[in-house]
């Protein structure tokens, strides 16, 4: 990446987070995110169709058209030809740039900018697009949280319209739009770090993601579709485009997410990234139970950082064991962790020659019953083709140290990879990180796919089955102990954040120890 590139996003971020702290005040950072990604949004669609209709009008010959500036009746006229391609239609009066330009003298500026959302989404009624676009801005309510009276209200607004109207985010004609989608990531980084569990478990860290994307993407230089059973914000998926360029996703991208905000996030995020509304499919819904792509699988690509440990229906519901994703494991994932059907899910809907990459928690790998019979499926079907060990405290709500389960259907061997990666991060902040030379190092592993002494591990399927089909890096690698220098500083830094962290630990190890009483009565 260019160094004026880089500038940009330094100054970038800057702005934004100086945004957040003048802006957020009385307003609780969580609270206050969909305000900025709202309006942050309001003004990328306006200028994507500003864009979209001025390219049209230059094309045709009138040199200075400038759609802020015609009539709304004016534009009536091209509004067919919008919905057609944008999937969303604005009127020049209600573009952001004209709202802004009033806004400071507008003392319904609240009530205008929630009609103006309102119309947004109407206007994609009937259409094609109208499932993309309908309930975009439900998070965006203009209420107490901004301000006790009108007049405070709508302050804060006209504040905040000014700061995201500021922003340098590139002119269209640059081609530079990646930033706004980088914009909302910062966002959603800030406010995951700041909201700890709460806004961290829908946001998976992008050097994560880039790993995940590469992993199945390897020396592939375009896929026909990406799927992410719970896509979150969606970050997984717009890897894909980013290391690929979105023409090289060729069938679109795919995504199921069971949360309302951050289903709506993620179709935010969907546009923010220029991904086209008939590029992209997002549904709303419980995979597990009510999976919504039956008639788009298999995939060939499948990325997922799925939720660890929660409930399902599992064997109460005596429909599950015959649903074709799970029936050939012959049984279900355990009702109080649903970890191992999420990844029977991607399994099932993996295509012949696809691969998935999937984070796991570490005690998937290695737990008896259920889980031990479901894994003595996926190996004795030679579907397991590598174990990555990642390190810790790299997520947002939890310090433990996750894995990536690498799933293929195409093997040409028999073996597994055990892939040591627990040292294979920076910290440069108060979470360990991967840089660009970890995820080269993890993904060099992959491709030699040999032996590397306290790195990697090539075990056969025999030495699998005699371990009982325990497939923990750990079982076939020791932990790396290679001596390092120590850092005083560093240690010091570390000490000062080892008791907030204690407190993070027991809820994690009692949360650990009721799932085991779950277990032990199940």
């Amino acid at each position: 990446m260019s160094n004026k590139k880089e500038q940009e996003r330094e100054e970038l971020h800057k702005t934004i987070w100086k945004i957040a702290n003048e802006l957020r005040g009385s307003v609780d950072g969580w609270d206050f995110k969909q305000y900025v990604l709202g309006l942050l949004f309001y003004r990328f669609i306006s200028e994507n169709i500003e864009h979209y209709v001025n390219g049209n009008q230059r094309k045709a010959g009138i040199s200075n058209f400038e759609y802020r500036n015609i009539t709304d009746e004016e534009s009536i006229m091209g509004k067919q030809q919008i919905l057609e391609e944008k999937g969303f239609f604005i009127l020049p009066s209600e573009l952001f740039c004209n709202v802004r330009k009033k806004a400071e003298n507008d003392e319904n500026l609240n009530v205008t900018i929630s009609n103006i959302f309102k119309n947004i989404e109407t206007s994609a009624r009937g259409t094609a697009s109208e499932d993309d676009v309908k309930g975009l801005f439900d998070d965006f309510t203009i209420d107490n949280k901004l301000g006790n009276t009108v007049d405070e209200r709508n302050k804060k607004l006209v504040k905040m319209l000014n700061a995201i109207g500021d922003l340098q985010l590139g002119d269209y004609q640059d081609n530079n739009i990646d930033l706004f989608g980088d914009a909302y990531e910062y966002l959603m980084t800030m406010y995951a770090s700041s909201a700890g569990k709460s806004g961290g478990e829908f946001f998976t860290p992008q050097e994560v993601g880039e790993l995940l994307a590469r992993i199945v993407i390897m020396d592939k230089t375009s896929v026909n579709k990406v799927y992410d059973p719970a896509c979150g914000s969606g970050g997984l998926l717009l890897k894909f485009a980013k290391i690929l360029g979105k023409e090289n996703v060729k069938q679109g991208f795919f995504g199921q997410e069971i949360n309302l905000t951050t289903y709506n996030l993620a179709r935010i995020n969907m546009f923010l990234h220029n991904i086209n509304y008939n590029n992209f499919h997002i549904a709303r819904g419980d995979t597990l139970i009510h999976p919504q792509f039956w008639d788009d699988e298999p995939f060939d690509a499948i990325v997922s950082n799925p939720p660890y440990s929660i409930h399902w229906a599992g064997k109460e519901n005596p429909l599950l064991i015959n649903d074709e994703r799970f029936s050939p494991a012959g049984v279900l994932a355990p009702s109080s962790k649903a970890d191992l059907a999420f990844t029977m899910h991607m399994l099932s809907w993996l295509s012949p020659k696809g691969t998935a990459a999937i984070v796991e928690f570490p005690g998937v790998l290695y737990r008896g019953g259920a889980e031990q019979k479901i894994r003595k499926y996926m190996i004795d079907n030679n579907f397991v083709d590598t174990v990555i060990q990642l390190p810790p405290d790299l997520f947002f709500g939890t310090t433990i140290a996750t894995c990536i389960l690498v799933l293929k259907k195409n093997k040409t061997d028999n073996n597994i990879l055990f892939v040591d990666a627990s040292a294979e991060f920076v910290r440069n902040t108060n979470k360990n990180k991967l840089s660009d030379e970890n995820i080269n190092n993890i993904i060099n592993l992959l491709k030699e796919r040999k032996e590397v002494e306290n790195k990697s591990y090539l075990a056969t399927y025999e030495e699998v089955k005699e371990n009982d089909y325990n497939i923990s890096v750990n079982s076939y690698l020791k932990t790396n102990l290679n001596e390092k220098k120590i850092d005083i500083k560093e240690v010091n830094k570390r000490l000062a954040e080892i008791v907030p962290r204690q407190e993070q630990l027991r809820k994690e190890l009692e949360e650990i120890i009721r799932e085991l009483e779950v277990d032990y009565h199940e």
